[in-house]
C-alpha cells in the first residue's frame, strides 16, 4: 500500500507563538484549527506543501531528526526575512557550499530547525 504525504507537522508547545513566523516565511494563512488548538492546519503552499502545528507539552530538545530545506532565489534577503519573523541563523557567518549548493541552517522562535538553499542553476 503505497501512502501519500499529507502534511508536515511540526511539534510546538506555543503554536500561536510561531504561526505567524510560519506564515510569513512561507506566505500562506491559517486553514483550520482542529481540537482546542491542539492542531492547526495552514494553507498549502506555492508549491502544495501543507504545514501544521502540534501542541506538545515538552520543550524541543537536541537536533531535529527531519527538517524542511526551503530554497530561496538570495541566502542574505532570506536570513534578514527569518531573522525579521524572529527566527535564527544557527551559525551566523557560516555558509556552507556542497557541488553547486549552497545553504544555511535557521530556526524558527521555538527552535525548530530547517535549512535555506540555493540551487544551481541547470
Amino acid at each position: 500500500m503505497p501512502a501519500s504525504v499529507g502534511y508536515l507537522v511540526i511539534d510546538s508547545q506555543s503554536p500561536e507563538r510561531i504561526i505567524p513566523f510560519w506564515c510569513g516565511l512561507l506566505d500562506v494563512q491559517v486553514a483550520e484549527t482542529i481540537g482546542e488548538d491542539e492542531f492547526v492546519v495552514l494553507t498549502p503552499t506555492a508549491d502544495g506543501l501543507t504545514v501544521g502545528f502540534q501542541r506538545v507539552g515538552e520543550e524541543k530538545k537536541g537536533k531535529n531528526r527531519l527538517h524542511l530545506d526551503l530554497v530561496v532565489e538570495d541566502l542574505d534577503t532570506a536570513t534578514a526575512e527569518i531573522e525579521r519573523l524572529g527566527g535564527t541563523w544557527l551559525e551566523p557567518g557560516q555558509t556552507r557550499v556542497l557541488e553547486g549548493f549552497s545553504w544555511r541552517c535557521m530556526a524558527d522562535p521555538e527552535g525548530n530547525e530547517f535549512d535555506i538553499d540555493t540551487v544551481p542553476s541547470s
